[in-house]
């Protein structure tokens, strides 16, 4: 029973010297030489027994002299559990506020050549994660056009089939084999790569 009351004691003590310590800037130094008629006040309501802060191990402050405590021994042991924890907090600790930096970065499959011309894929990667992918160089006229345009309908994008499967298993597109079977290619040795 004697150890608890200590111990909420104790706390008592230290919470109040945190409080006082951590007050408007430059009062820290005026909150520990505080006389020691001021005790701190304990959660019930009346002053608390141990020691004031600022009084480490029962001894006074500048100019002022040590309270007798109550019973033997008590100011010994509650000093020295909250003296080092008032001297350890007058500094704050830092944080950091900032989001944690994300790695995006993009890196290119080489140049495939095919059938119906020469194509390169490009995926940009936040983390390991791909956010997007773009085929590069793919032939813009005639059947050719139009079979690319459809394997970049759906491969590409932000919402294409690569970054839905985040891999280079993707279905072929009907009527583009070449074309399809060229970006898998490229996109699988950018995948590598990355």
């Amino acid at each position: 029973m004697r150890r608890a009351l200590l111990a909420i004691t104790g706390l008592a003590a230290s919470t109040t010297a945190l409080v006082v310590l951590k007050g408007s800037p430059g009062t820290g130094q005026a909150a520990q030489d505080l006389p020691a008629a001021e005790a701190p006040v304990a959660p019930g309501g009346g002053p608390a027994s141990g020691p004031t802060p600022g009084v480490a191990g029962g001894s006074a402050g500048p100019g002022g002299s040590a309270r007798p405590s109550a019973r033997p021994g008590a100011s010994r042991t509650a000093g020295a559990k909250t003296s080092p924890t008032a001297r350890t907090t007058t500094a704050a600790p830092q944080t950091t506020t900032s989001a944690p930096k994300t790695t995006t970065r993009t890196v290119t499959g080489p140049v495939v050549s095919y059938k119906y011309g020469s194509l390169q894929v490009r995926i940009t990667l936040n983390g390991t994660r791909i956010v997007d992918a773009v085929g590069l160089g793919m032939p813009q006229e005639g059947q050719s056009g139009l079979r690319s345009d459809d394997v970049q309908a759906r491969y590409s994008g932000t919402s294409g089939e690569v970054v839905a499967r985040q891999s280079a298993n993707l279905d072929t597109v009907s009527g583009a084999t070449y074309t399809s079977t060229a970006y898998k290619r490229s996109l699988q040795a950018a995948i590598d790569k990355a």
